[in-house]
């Protein structure tokens, strides 16, 4: 199965991860489901520093960037008026509450079910895959 169409054509997404091959997979699911890919990003800083020019319409987020679970990014971005989607191999119960609503991944996050929260969390629905 492969993501259907281009399902996020005309949404800018930002990919926060540290794990080069993880956001590297992220960002070639998410281009070819249509989406302009901003990043990825390697750390919080440098994904802020490219929102202020570039403001995405939803940010794939990893809960780690190195140095534990930080979420000073996530809400910045949430400030900022930017819907989020989660990618953790932490369990979900680290999301704190006032973050809890956005959609959280557990990795490896399967690139369909990465395209498929993104679409619902900039309002698009429609099937996620075709076989």
């Amino acid at each position: 199965m492969t993501p259907a169409g281009p399902q996020l054509k005309g949404l800018s997404i930002l990919v926060v991860e540290n794990d080069y091959y993880l956001a590297d997979d992220a960002s070639h699911a998410l281009a070819r489901a249509g989406a302009r890919v901003l990043g990825p990003c390697a750390g919080a800083a440098e994904a802020l520093a490219l929102v202020d020019r570039d403001r995405p319409d939803c940010a794939l987020l990893d809960v780690n960037l190195g140095c534990g679970p930080d979420f000073a990014a996530a809400r910045a971005l949430a400030a900022r008026g930017v819907p989020i989607v989660f990618v953790t191999g932490y369990d979900t119960a680290v999301i704190p509450h006032d973050l809890a609503e956005a959609p959280c991944l557990q990795k490896p996050a399967d690139p369909r079910r990465i395209v498929a929260a993104v679409r619902r969390s900039c309002g698009r629905s429609g099937p996620a895959v075709v076989a």
